[in-house]
């Protein structure tokens, strides 16, 4: 198992950066194609990439969508003693939520469960909780008890417990998810991790950053607390938030080969690391700019030619964030290259992990900004 790190300056103990590593692990839809399940499994599971972003339903209702191709995910320990989870760590949602022993569930039963009553810490809530999914939901409750990120221990840190889960959930390699939304975003009165974290005065800094590794199934890492320059070059590019509620930026155009092909006069999007892929509602124009072929809504390439496919610019605050072909295009020869723009209903712009691959990504709650800079 990997454990979180502690990285403090020489001069200040203060100055304190808590790293949390990342795995990268093979997606729902890998495992499925392995399987040779994957063509069965998605018209009983139609991904529906904006569900995630749909208006809430009600108080205690959060709307999330399955994603087979989330790759990353790191550990975290609740309760006294601990029990460990592996949890998506999502800028796109607020609520910690995890499988518990009173979910019996086709994918309950293959995840880590977490028993309230071994540990000495935990609080019952009273209160349920409903995820809504595209294909089903998560059912549970509220609790309260210490979760320990990135060597960090957050007390009374309100958590859901799963007493159902969908069934697609068994192919996804995490137990649960945590977000990094805005407090706003979290149903049931819920209070963020990472707020916790800022109100107990445990990071030095009210940020965090992301790195995401393109390649390796190790060595990405999510920073409490600051910025790792081990992990990014050049300058960091700072931009303000459009609303506070995601991690929301307005995007001023995409081009192509320096043709708008996309946001023309500006669009929002939201920086999300629980979404793998680029999503938006022109993205069938990107795909067809840079040769996609349509082929049961996935966009696909020749894997041959990678290399020669254009790169697609985001023109932000002024600045140009460029995705190489090779940054855009996922796959196998064995299963063949597909793009990772994926057209969504509505006005907003996901930048997923595709987005995050190319730049370290920092998200700043003091200032309300993201910063971006080219990974490395």
């Amino acid at each position: 198992m990997q454990r979180a790190f502690v990285l403090c300056a020489v001069v200040a103990l203060s100055e304190c950066l808590f790293h949390l590593p990342l795995e990268k692990g093979m997606t729902a839809r890998e495992i499925l194609e392995e399987q040779g399940l994957w063509e069965e499994y998605r018209p009983k599971y139609p991904y529906n990439p904006m569900a995630k972003y749909a208006d809430k339903l009600a108080v205690g209702i959060e709307s999330m969508t399955n994603d087979a191709d989330l790759a990353y995910s790191g550990i975290i320990s609740i309760g006294t003693p601990p029990q460990t989870f592996r949890v998506i760590f999502d800028t796109g949602s607020s609520n910690l939520w995890i499988p518990s022993i009173y979910c019996n569930s086709i994918a309950c039963n293959n995840h880590n469960k977490f028993n309230p009553g071994n540990s000495s810490t935990f609080r019952n809530n009273g209160h349920s909780l409903s995820i809504q999914y595209g294909t089903g939901s998560m059912t549970g409750f509220l609790g309260y008890d210490t979760v320990t990120v990135g060597g960090l221990a957050v007390k009374n840190q309100i958590i859901g417990l799963s007493q159902s889960e969908a069934d697609f959930l068994q192919y996804m390699h995490a137990d649960g998810i945590l977000g990094l939304a805005y407090p706003r975003l979290a149903e049931s009165g819920a209070t963020p991790v990472f707020d916790n974290m800022m109100m107990e005065n445990l990071v030095n800094h009210d940020m965090f950053s992301f790195y995401l590794s393109s390649d390796s199934q190790k060595g990405s890492v999510l920073t409490f607390g600051g910025v790792d320059p081990n992990h990014y070059s050049g300058s960091i590019s700072w931009i303000p938030l459009s609303h506070e509620l995601y991690w929301q930026i307005t995007v001023d155009s995409i081009t192509v080969n320096g043709e708008v092909v996309a946001c023309n006069g500006g669009c929002q999007a939201i920086i999300d690391t629980g979404t793998s892929l680029i999503i938006g509602p022109q993205c069938n124009n990107i795909n067809s700019k840079v040769g996609a072929t349509d082929n049961n809504g996935d966009y696909m390439v020749n894997c041959d030619s990678i290399a020669q496919l254009p790169d697609v610019t985001f023109h932000i605050n002024g600045e140009t964030f460029t995705i190489p072909s090779s940054g855009y295009v996922r796959g196998s020869q064995a299963n063949g290259c597909r793009t990772g723009f994926v057209n969504g209903g509505g006005n907003l712009w996901i930048l997923g992990d595709v987005f995050v691959r190319q730049y370290y990504a920092i998200f700043n709650r003091a200032q309300n900004m993201v910063g971006l800079a080219t990974a490395r």
